[in-house]
């Protein structure tokens, strides 16, 4: 059986996220599309009503949100701990700072989980039968995309928007560089 055909087994599926308050739901969004495509997943995030949908096979769907619901625990706890932020006349910046803290945190992620899965994706197409599971994956992809379109045929991306605190980019970044991302992010077999 062919790679192309083994794909056609399962189908490409959509799952819902919950809604996160208005001052991190974007940056919350963005966390869960670098986790998502780096598992061979598409996000769609419906600002206007405050969630995301998840496109990608079963096993994947549920990496992404084991890995997503890991990684958020992980960061709000290392926002609690740096507490509240006051700029120079006394006035609060946390919501500022947090919201900087989470976009940081979530483009260092996409980083490191990219990179990781770039190392197993050409280490599995040296292997004689890796040829065979990189040609899975490519077909995998294409899958999820053709379900986005159908379930989302009228998607537009956007830039990322609002004022950024240096400090709270500082230390998600730094946040992410140590969070613990586990093997599901690398796991390639078994797709």
């Amino acid at each position: 059986m062919s790679a192309r055909s083994r794909v056609r087994h399962g189908r490409p599926t959509g799952r819902g996220r919950q809604r996160a308050t208005s001052t991190t739901e974007e940056p919350k969004a963005m966390l869960l599309d670098q986790i998502a495509s780096a598992n061979r997943c598409r996000t769609v995030w419906s600002k206007e009503f405050g969630f995301s949908t998840i496109v990608g096979f079963e096993s994947d769907l549920d990496a992404t949100e084991m890995l997503y619901t890991s990684l958020l625990v992980q960061a709000t706890h290392v926002m609690a701990d740096a507490g509240s932020r006051q700029d120079y006349a006394g006035r609060s910046r946390t919501r500022t700072f947090r919201k900087s803290f989470l976009f940081a945190f979530a483009h260092r992620i996409g980083e490191r989980l990219h990179e990781a899965a770039d190392v197993e994706t050409d280490a599995a197409s040296k292997r004689a039968t890796g040829q065979e599971l990189v040609l899975a994956l490519d077909a995998r992809a294409e899958a999820v995309d053709t379900a986005v379109d159908e379930l989302f045929p009228r998607v537009v991306s956007r830039a990322v928007s609002g004022d950024l605190d240096a400090e709270g980019w500082d230390v998600g970044r730094s946040a992410a560089d140590v969070a613990h991302i586990g093997r599901a992010a690398t796991a390639l077999s078994g797709q």
